[in-house]
């Protein structure tokens, strides 16, 4: 049988195991001690936010005195109270209409006047004026008709609320114009633009619409057409 001492005898690793544990369990036993009160207090402040919320969505009842400010004196007096529409009835860029039949000169009419005609608004009224400048002004009101948007219906109810005056067409002076200038004539095509072009350069300039005439790219249709907006000066 061995001697007792045998039993509390360790190397040195066993010892180092043993100090290692030691100071392990002492340090647990630290952060059990100092987590204690933090978790207290933090509980506590997690009930403070809920009784704060639990206020907020149930409020408590209110006192005498908090009622007597909520309603009204036992007298029945009701105060009077004011109320504004917080937008306002018509939109911000809305234009009136003409209430009564006015008759608009369609070459000097600007969209603002063109869209207080019943039936045009915004679009058709910029339409009307890119349309009128891309032609050099209307000779009839006929026209109206060839505005992209504007359908048989349309016109027959637009009709009657313009006049012509033909006096303010601004005429294309043929000879001096180029070839984009020319073929942004809604009344001219490439094929006639190229001939015109053709026969100023070879003749010098075109004398009038007899030459235009000895042209097969133009029909009498197409003369009738053009006679308010060409010129040959």
């Amino acid at each position: 049988m061995g001697n007792w001492q045998d039993f509390f005898y360790f190397s040195s690793s066993e010892r180092r195991a043993l100090v290692f544990l030691s100071i392990l369990i002492m340090a647990i036993g630290l952060a059990f001690w100092f987590a204690s009160p933090i978790e207290a207090g933090r509980g506590e402040d997690d009930m403070n936010v809920s009784a704060a919320l639990a206020d907020s969505v149930f409020p408590p009842p209110l006192d005498s005195a908090s009622k007597a400010r909520f309603h009204p004196d036992k007298t029945g007096k009701k105060e009077k109270r004011s109320f504004q529409t917080p937008y306002s009835s018509f939109p911000k860029n809305y234009t009136a209409k003409y209430k009564q039949k006015v008759v608009v000169e369609l070459n000097s009419a600007d969209t603002t006047v063109l869209q207080k005609v019943p039936g045009i608004g915004r679009s058709f009224s910029r339409r009307i004026v890119k349309y009128r400048a891309l032609l050099g002004g209307f000779y009839t009101v006929g026209q109206l008709a060839e505005v992209y948007g504007i359908d048989e219906e349309r016109y027959v109810k637009l009709a009657p609320w313009f006049k012509v005056d033909s006096a303010l067409i601004t005429p294309l002076q043929v000879n001096q114009a180029d070839f984009r200038t020319l073929i942004r004539h809604p009344y001219l095509n490439k094929q006639q633009t190229v001939v015109i072009l053709d026969c100023i350069k070879r003749r010098g300039k075109l004398s009038g619409w007899n030459e235009l005439r000895l042209m097969e790219e133009f029909s009498e249709q197409d003369i009738k057409r053009l006679k308010p907006y060409l010129s040959f000066d």
